[in-house]
């Protein structure tokens, strides 16, 4: 497996090539970029910046794999609204579009919400209409992806949607392409189950991996200070042969920023080696 860490762990205020530089230092071998509507990756990029990012990032020696996105959380594919969920499909198109320029194998993709209890005024879809909207989505984004070569990778969050392994499962099969996996990510599942339940029953569907520690009395918490059962984690992760990126998405330091990586690092090593 290799060890990767999320852009977001670092400060906002960092640009690219100082997280790469840090991330590198730390023993990481690749970040997870993000697309923002602002930033150095945004809905305005070309092809051209992204080569100069993608040649930056070969200079320093760190491998850039995925790209995720946080912009699904204001445009849902499941809103009420349709301009809405039109704005999504945009954004999901050139997500898939930049992964390419960059060299990313997959795209980290939050299907739709239901409601989430952290993000105001978030409005509340009803559950089976959620659900229609998100399988229409994927099925529109489903041919740019399999013509560009770049999994869609779905990912477990607090979105009161698809709320157990059986469920993804299903609406992953449903989408019928090698190009729509699942974007495990270990700490989300915490919250409602224990994660090597999720990797068991999703197996190789699994197609890239979000690592984060949780304590029920704490919300998220550095790597190894959770409940997380890591050894039963890696158990089942080995089971199903999963070789592919686990990637630390955890929160920096306010003081101390360089070393929230090299942190990670160290629990994630321990962590593989168990």
């Amino acid at each position: 497996m290799k060890m990767g860490i999320s852009v977001w762990a670092f400060p906002e205020s960092w640009d690219l090539k100082t997280v790469f530089i840090e991330a590198k230092k730390a023993g990481f071998q690749g970040v997870e970029v993000s697309l923002s509507e602002h930033g150095e990756i945004n809905l305005n990029s070309t092809e051209g910046d992204m080569q100069k990012i993608k040649s930056l990032a070969n200079e320093i020696g760190i491998e850039l794999y995925s790209l995720a996105s946080g912009l699904y959380w204001k445009y849902s594919f499941t809103s009420e609204n349709i301009k809405t969920r039109e704005k999504a499909e945009k954004i999901a198109l050139k997500q898939i579009e930049i992964a390419s320029w960059l060299g990313c194998q997959v795209v980290l993709i939050i299907p739709g919400v239901v409601h989430a209890d952290f993000f105001p005024d978030c409005e509340i879809v009803e559950y089976d209409i959620a659900y229609q909207r998100a399988a229409f989505a994927i099925q529109k984004l489903k041919p740019y992806a399999e013509n560009k070569k770049i999994l869609i990778g779905i990912e477990n969050v607090w979105n009161k949607f698809l709320l157990s392994p059986l469920e993804m499962c299903e609406f992953i099969d449903k989408a019928d392409s090698e190009f729509v996996k699942s974007y495990f990510d270990i700490g989300n599942a915490a919250l409602n189950g224990f994660p090597e339940h999720w990797i068991k029953i999703l197996g190789s569907r699994i197609c890239s991996v979000h690592i984060k520690d949780y304590r029920r009395d704490a919300g998220f918490v550095e790597l190894l200070d959770g409940e997380i059962n890591f050894p039963a984690v890696m158990k089942e992760l080995r089971k199903i042969k999963y070789d592919g990126w686990i990637t630390a998405e955890i929160n920096g330091y306010k003081y101390y920023p360089d070393l929230a990586a090299f942190n990670a690092s160290n629990s994630l090593r321990r962590i593989l080696n168990v």
